[in-house]
């Protein structure tokens, strides 16, 4: 679990050499499963009409929506048995409150004359009987899903007051028979897989740059670990760090210019920071401990990483300004791979406990720690980008799986695909 330099399952694989670049274009081969293992305490009854209008469409639509708010574990459907509406029809409060609905969705898909399609809907407060507002999306067939996920997102904030993430994008790695590594980009609900990079050697720690434009990862291709940044767009990419010995652990800064980096080129692994061109290489760790899994806070300046300088591997903090090093946890004698949330309040991070590692939350403020899972294999925690959930790579059964797991340990999500080993997850930012 304690990675030095790289990931041990990455050493023990080296093969021959065969690798594709991809531009965002080639559908993968298989995508995620999600299954629901636990869901909040008091869910939000909400009610999603079938939508109106052109009708495959509006099925589409409105199945996407009803599936983002349901495995949020936040909403509970409440049963619309067929109904159909569209944004323009009168609401029938009092029909929908005894159904046992607080919030309605109701809207319509048609054509327009551009030759595209305009999703429009409405959301009501059954409560209050009142409009929480609505919008009209221009979006075509092949978009359809995207828009299902940015009315989810539209409905989660307005009833939550918190951003949504169905529109968000998540990166992962499926090894799949001997020798064959596909990093591969989906949407949150694991749909839509498309293969990034195809390779036979293994490809580690991808991590999202904050525009969601780039990806940073480590590859074995040239037969050992080389950083990479790899544009989503394009499929070109450009090595960062490719020094004698190892190179890994990226992790990028939040204006997106540099990345803190763990090196081994002056022998041990250390935590340097590099431009995002491969330009301008400075250490910043020393000692002969290992120090590695760098990642910065939100203001830029204080990085976070593991060491073992003190006997055992723990999470410590820095300032980019000088200042020391500072230990960040004491309980337990093994704390790692520390990640933190994007509002900067709270470090998720991999913790043994009685021979299991789980995954943890830290308060930064309180320094309270919770373990919010019970299984025994967790590595690589990514926070979603509105801080409420974090996903993890795990095992059951002897195989990789994905988990996505809230703050608080009670909504819980599987992710898996039948026929392959999902490991390496990262959540990526809200899209520009």
């Amino acid at each position: 679990m304690f990675r030095p330099s790289l990931s041990l399952r990455g050493l023990s694989l080296i093969a021959s050499s065969a690798l594709v670049l991809l531009s965002l274009t080639s559908p993968a081969r298989a995508e995620l499963t999600i299954e629901i293992t636990g869901a909040g305490a008091n869910r939000i009854p909400v009610a999603i009409a079938d939508f109106g209008g052109e009708f495959g469409s509006a099925r589409a639509l409105t199945s996407v929506v009803r599936a983002d708010l349901e495995r949020s574990g936040v909403f509970r459907m409440v049963d619309t048995s067929g109904i159909s509406m569209t944004e323009t029809t009168s609401p029938g409060f009092g029909d929908w409150k005894n159904r046992g609905a607080d919030a309605l969705a109701a809207g319509s898909v048609k054509p327009d004359s551009g030759g595209r399609l305009e999703a429009r809907f409405q959301l009501y407060d059954v409560t209050r009987q009142a409009p929480l507002g609505g919008e009209a999306l221009s979006t075509s067939s092949s978009m359809l899903r995207a828009a299902g996920h940015r009315i989810a997102d539209f409905i989660y904030e307005k009833l939550t007051g918190e951003p949504g993430v169905f529109s968000t994008r998540i990166a992962y790695v499926v090894k799949s028979g001997a020798a064959r590594y596909e990093l591969h980009i989906a949407d949150a609900d694991g749909q839509n897989a498309q293969a990034a990079l195809i390779s036979r050697e293994p490809i580690i720690s991808p991590t999202w740059s904050p525009d969601g434009a780039r990806l940073a990862y480590v590859s074995f291709e040239n037969k050992k670990p080389v950083i990479y940044v790899h544009s989503l767009v394009s499929g070109q990419r450009v090595v960062v760090a490719n020094f004698k010995g190892s190179n890994s652990a990226p992790a990028w800064s939040p204006d997106g210019r540099r990345l803190a980096v763990t090196l081994s080129k002056d022998g041990g692994s250390q935590i340097f920071l590099i431009n995002a061109d491969g330009s301008g290489v400075q250490r910043l760790s020393t000692g002969s401990g290992i120090n590695t899994e760098p990642c910065f806070a939100p203001d830029g300046q204080t990085l976070y990483f593991t060491s073992d300088r003190g006997g055992s591997p723990q999470i410590y903090s820095t300032s980019l300004n000088g200042g020391g090093d500072q230990r960040v946890t004491f309980e337990g004698s093994y704390n790692v791979s520390p990640r933190i949330s994007r509002d900067g309040k709270t470090m998720a991070f991999i913790s043994r406990r009685d021979g299991a590692f789980r995954l943890a939350v830290m308060d930064l403020a309180s320094r309270q720690v919770q373990v919010l899972t019970d299984s025994a294999k967790d590595e690589s925690p990514s926070f979603a980008p509105n801080n409420r959930m974090i996903l993890i790579a795990t095992e059951v059964g002897g195989r990789g799986v994905l988990s996505a797991v809230s703050v608080n340990g009670r909504i819980k999500q599987r992710l898996s695909i039948p026929a392959g080993d999902v490991r390496e997850p990262a959540w990526g930012p809200y899209r520009r």
